[in-house]
């Protein structure tokens, strides 16, 4: 269940897997975002309740483009300058986004991850990839993998193993029109 090429890890994505890694500051379960079976299951093993949504993210924001509006050039430009980083926008979804990505919002959570390993299994994949914090709704988040092994030990089918980048938050999350903060990083 554990290796340490993002390839392999975006080969099990692609069948439909659930992939645990490192980010910025916490362990992430991630899945292909394109594949409601496994956003499902990804939901079962975290149970989250779907009306939440989840967050996309990305080596590039271009990997991000087909499921986000077009926003003023402005708004965009105040988006782009904070990543890679750990800011987490919530964006205006294109249209025919499905519910299980962006829950009973109209808005889709995205990042452009300055974490080596997720950018590199987000290249490996070829777009972006379903990333939710590893832990159980309502429980703190893994912030090493032998948390992940633990709690997740049957529910996955891959690790890629690597270190957090050692932000001590989760990414802040701002609202892409506003610009308004509303979870501090």
């Amino acid at each position: 269940m554990s290796g340490s090429d993002p390839a392999y890890a975006a080969a099990v994505l692609r069948k439909g897997g659930i992939v645990a890694y490192p980010t910025e500051a916490v362990w992430g379960l991630g899945c292909d975002p394109g594949n409601a079976d496994a956003v499902r299951r990804l939901l079962e093993l975290k149970d989250r309740p779907a009306s939440k949504g989840l967050i996309l993210v990305a080596a590039t924001p271009a990997q991000l483009r087909p499921y986000l509006q077009a926003l003023p050039a402005e708004v965009e430009a105040r988006i782009l300058a904070t990543w890679p980083g750990p800011v987490t926008w919530l964006w205006p979804a294109a249209e025919g986004v499905p519910p299980l990505l962006r829950g009973e919002h109209d808005t889709l959570a995205v990042r452009v991850s300055e974490h080596p390993r997720v950018r590199a299994l987000c290249l490996a994949f070829g777009g972006p990839v379903v990333s939710t914090s590893a832990n159980r709704s309502g429980e703190p988040p893994a912030y090493v993998e032998t948390e992940v092994q633990e709690r997740f030990a049957e529910g996955l089918d891959f690790i890629l193993p690597g270190e957090t980048g050692g932000r001590e938050r989760p990414s802040e999350i701002r609202d892409a029109l506003s610009g308004r903060i509303l979870r501090a990083g």
